[in-house]
């Protein structure tokens, strides 16, 4: 295994780079050309597209190790059919993803960010306890789009802050509604019902632009839009809409679509949105723990081991 060629792309954390010294990585440029039976296994790293087309390059290929818990850039299906494994790294962010879903809910809700440029600038001379009013989180009807591990973490943060849960989701979850209290309800009375409505959605056929200028519409003018999914659920344009013409009260976007939006994107003149650069999971712990578990996913593949998690 120590001459193992892996395939992957970066530049790699140094957490990761440093537990692959065993084996030889290979630039993720051969995926666009040619054939490469030396190449025993695919580590995604900046979620780069995978599919059969890049697969058929790589004929002894026995595992796709991929850091992070997302493969909807990984055509898992086509991999399955060729006998190739795919692992990612579940539940170790659950939380490090909840904290950054509560963090951008209160910054949209109490207008953080806007706040932090006046404070900064000069026009900021004089309080006044009139300006800048944002809309208050604790006893406001909390949305969650998606109760799965994630889900269910926001839930029990929104639990501190008095906040009522509704949620919806394919299936029901009911061992989640005994531990946090949630209540299930159908897609569109959740989106009217909602003060602030929280994204944790897998991205799938069926989630693809899920919020939408319908959903948009259903949301109250008083609701914001939280987003630590996947940039592709949520309607770019829409939304861009919605919140130029105050259809909706704020945004605050963990993900966009495409990722990172072009420079001059109308969406990042709007006062009223607050976009972080896809930090979900982005905290040294986690992301040291994603780095061990995707690695020994990685090693277990080219063992011809099980791995600690597999998709599909």
């Amino acid at each position: 295994m120590s001459n193992s060629k892996v395939v992957a792309d970066g530049p790699l954390a140094a957490a990761v780079s440093q537990r692959l010294s065993g084996v030889e990585l290979l630039d993720w440029s051969l995926t666009e050309a040619g054939t490469h039976p030396e190449v025993a296994a695919l580590y995604t790293y900046g979620h780069p597209r995978v599919d059969g087309q890049i697969l058929d390059r790589f004929p002894a290929l026995q595992v796709i190790s991929n850091y992070g818990v997302g493969v909807d850039h990984i055509d898992v299906a086509a991999a399955v059919q060729r006998g190739i494994v795919v692992g990612n790294t579940p539940g170790i962010l659950n939380g490090a993803t909840a904290d950054m879903a509560f963090t951008l809910l209160m910054a949209t809700g109490r207008r953080l960010v806007e706040g932090d440029r006046y404070a900064r600038s000069p026009e900021f001379t004089v309080y006044d306890p009139g300006y800048m009013l944002g809309r208050e989180i604790y006893g406001q009807t909390l949305g969650i789009l998606g109760m799965g591990r994630i889900g269910e973490q926001i839930a029990r943060r929104a639990a501190g802050f008095d906040m009522p849960i509704v949620y919806h989701n394919r299936t029901r979850n009911e061992e989640a509604e005994q531990r946090t209290g949630a209540r299930y309800v159908d897609f569109e009375q959740l989106l009217g019902t909602a003060d602030y409505v929280v994204v944790a959605t897998p991205l799938t056929p069926q989630t693809t632009g899920l919020i939408g200028p319908r959903a948009l519409g259903l949301m109250k003018s008083t609701a914001c839009l939280i987003n630590i999914a996947r940039g592709a659920v949520v309607d770019t344009e829409a939304l861009t809409e919605a919140l130029a013409s105050g259809a909706i009260y704020a945004a605050g976007l963990d993900v966009t679509d495409p990722e990172p939006l072009p420079r001059n994107h109308p969406l990042l003149q709007l006062p009223n949105v607050t976009i972080a650069p896809h930090l979900g999971s982005a905290t040294e712990q986690t992301r040291e723990a994603m780095a061990a578990m995707s690695v020994e996913n990685l090693l277990r593949g080219l063992r011809s081991e099980p791995l600690l998690h597999t998709v599909g």
